[in-house]
């Protein structure tokens, strides 16, 4: 292995809530133009962060080739970087640039999930534990770093401490806290300029999803689908923090879909819909798009008759005033938290001889919902199918079947005990206080892990899990304090799999018929990013970060990081070298790796893969 100690650049001494990596100048004021480089600022021996200009539609629709400023890549969410410097001929070269130590979120708690943005020279990520940090690409120095400094007794974050990623524009990064505050950083510094509480976390409120920088507004949607929430989606103005408008995802009296939750209760109020993930937006019809999570209670339907609109649904809204526009229900009355955190990705495609706008986005269900996004109408057809019932739990009568495949099994086969089950385990199956097994469970399918798109092959790319879940209701339900969870049930693992399997899939949007697929031994949880050099990148929780070929999935590279990769790598370009950035920040699948890396990679680079052992950690 080489000497590997002249890049790892630890941050051991970096302990105010912005401090500046040993040996480099305190950052001076920029008067750098959008013509200047980044370079030219390093030549004269300046520390200068290149400042973000509010950016315009048009830059944040174009495709990202040298920076990357939006977490989706662009406005549409397709997570693809049309940069060719790194192809299938020659990816297996790919070796590491450096590796930073971010000396954050070093706990079991937390899970690094966030997807790196890039402008002008310099990285920015957000670590599990809502720590800022500004690196340089060319040196991996740490040129700033911003604590949170959250509230160690926060008790009501779903799943993992963690955030998605951070939002870029005018001159300002912004991030969403656990402790359900927005804050924009100033960019040079990060030093905080303002701080907005959207909702309180002790009322089980939470941000883990990247916030959305468009048009002077600054959007993002909350946490806490198990806390009796009311879900909602905010425009701030990113100026000063100032509210622009409030989407509430869970319709009150007067507003339209009320009608489809209880009218003799205040069920809506807990009614959940979370958002969890950073909106897709066409600037030409002016529309925001977005998903939501279940309805809450999560299993006890008993309570909420009705569709409960707008939970386990696309929705599209006018971007500048927050107005409904259109929804479509994924999952009517949902039961099985088969919520939609996967994020809406927006494109163009020819069907049936005429070029359409589409919207679609990968459920849990295992299906992807391809929509007209000016109408939210199906593109390819979704069928409206009876489903079996249970008076109890208030089914609805019949569920949306999208025409193609779905990307995960939805039944339990024979061989694995499914002819003595109940309706053979199938997507849909009711339950009430006796245990049900179901497939997929409430963690199959696509959750939240983003999934990319090819424009030149109009290729939809998949992270999903394929888990055989039971649940049981609980019939005697009690009204929640604010804070306290309200899932109405339980759900937990059965014995028809021991182990969970990750599924990766390509599926062609003209169809909605798959590609290719193939099953991994572990868990798929980690967003992915596609290029036009044919590869798709994305991580694994064994510390491999990987290169498939996007035509068939075959393996091309892969690189032992030392630790779970949950995040979503980024492609940029620089001098004209292509990089690869991702975190790397968790524990490993087998418990031996945690780690806290930002990984850049190129195929100058020098650094060989990790060496790990399973009683050894990196």
């Amino acid at each position: 292995m080489k000497n590997r100690k002249f890049v790892r650049v630890l941050s051991c001494s970096l302990a105010l809530s912005f401090t500046v990596f040993a040996g480099i100048s305190a950052p001076q004021s920029s008067t750098a133009t959008e013509a200047e480089s980044a370079d030219g600022d390093r030549e004269s021996g300046e520390l200068r962060v290149p400042l973000a200009p509010a950016f315009s539609a048009q830059q944040l629709t174009a495709l990202p080739e040298q920076n990357w400023v939006t977490n989706g890549g662009t406005l549409f969410n397709q997570r693809y970087s049309p940069l060719t410097q790194i192809s299938r001929d020659n990816v297996a070269g790919l070796k590491g640039v450096w590796e930073v130590h971010l000396n954050s979120a070093m706990e079991t708690k937390y899970r690094g999930e966030a997807q790196p943005l890039v402008y002008r020279g310099v990285i920015y990520v957000i670590s599990a534990a809502d720590d800022v940090f500004a690196v340089e690409v060319k040196s991996g120095r740490i040129l700033w770093r911003y604590e949170a400094k959250l509230d160690p007794e926060i008790n009501t974050v779903c799943c993992a401490w963690t955030s998605r990623g951070v939002a870029l524009g005018d001159g300002k990064v912004y991030l969403g806290q656990m402790d359900g505050r927005l804050i924009a950083l100033d960019q040079e510094t990060g030093e905080t300029l303002w701080s907005t509480q959207v909702e309180k976390w002790q009322d089980g409120y939470t941000i883990t999803s990247a916030p959305l920088y468009y048009d002077g507004m600054v959007i993002t949607g909350i946490s806490g689908g198990e806390f009796g929430i009311r879900g909602q989606i905010t425009a701030y103005d990113a100026s000063d923090g100032q509210q622009v408008w409030r989407f509430y995802t869970v319709p009150g009296p007067g507003e339209f879909g009320h009608e489809t939750w209880p009218q003799d209760s205040d069920a809506w109020k807990r009614g959940a819909a979370p958002v969890w993930q950073t909106p897709a937006v066409d600037p030409d019809l002016g529309l925001l798009y977005f998903s939501t999570g279940n309805p809450g209670p999560d299993y006890n339907g008993a309570v909420r008759e009705g569709d409960n609109l707008f939970a386990t649904a696309i929705v599209a809204l006018e971007a500048k005033t927050g107005t409904y526009r259109w929804h479509f229900q994924e999952v009517h009355h949902d039961l099985w938290d088969y919520d939609a955190p996967n994020p809406v990705v927006l494109f163009d495609l020819e069907i049936d001889g005429v070029m359409r706008k589409a919207a679609a986005q990968a459920g849990k269900t295992g299906w992807v919902y391809i929509l007209d996004r000016i109408s939210g109408e199906p593109l390819l057809g979704i069928e409206e199918r009876p489903v079996p019932q249970d008076p109890r739990q208030k089914t609805s009568p019949t569920q949306p079947y999208p025409l193609g495949d779905s990307f995960i099994p939805q039944f339990i086969p024979k061989e694995l005990g499914g002819d003595n089950l109940v309706n053979e385990g199938r997507i849909f199956t009711p339950f009430w206080n006796e245990k049900v097994a179901v497939r997929p469970g409430n963690r199959g399918g696509a959750n939240w892990p983003p999934s990319s798109y090819d424009p030149s092959s109009h290729t939809l790319y998949v992270c999903a899990s394929d888990r055989i879940r039971h649940f049981i209701a609980e019939d005697d339900l009690s009204i929640p304090d604010p804070g306290e969870r309200f899932r109405g049930g339980m759900f937990g693992s059965t014995e028809f799999q021991p182990e969970n399997l990750g599924i990766v899939a390509a599926l062609d949007m003209r169809t909605n018929r798959l590609v290719w697929r193939q099953e991994w031994k572990i868990d798929c949880y980690a967003g992915s990013v596609v290029t036009a050099g044919g590869l798709l990148f994305l991580g694994k929780k064994d510390g491999n970060m990987v290169a498939l070929d996007s035509r068939n999935g075959a393996l091309l590279w892969e690189f032992q990081t030392g630790t779970e990769v949950s995040g979503t790598a980024t492609v940029f370009q620089e001098d004209g070298q292509e990089y690869l950035v991702v975190l790397a920040a968790g524990v490993r699948a087998d418990g031996a790796g945690r780690g806290d890396s930002l990984w850049l990679f190129s195929l100058t680079g020098t650094l060989d893969p990790v060496e790990v052992s399973a009683d050894a950690t990196p």
